[in-house]
């Protein structure tokens, strides 16, 4: 499967993020994570872990990420 289409990428505040810079370093991010998940759900098929656990983890691992810039 080949990494999903980007969104146009929006504010909290609804606005398109529209500086082209911003959007190239987030284009960078997301193919470099793609690629790392990619990587990592490979080699864990190679080693013999379950296709589903590893998908259910890789779910679970990015809704872990925090947000330090949230008002606490």
């Amino acid at each position: 499967m080949a990494m999903p289409a980007l969104p146009i990428w929006h504010g909290d505040d609804g606005e398109i993020v529209s500086c082209a810079e911003k959007v190239k370093v987030m284009t960078q991010n997301m193919n470099e994570l793609f690629q790392t998940a990619q990587d990592a759900f490979e080699d864990a098929l190679l080693m013999g872990c379950s296709e589903q656990q590893t998908r259910d983890y890789l779910l679970n691992l990015v809704q872990g990420v925090d947000n330090p810039y949230r008002n606490r």
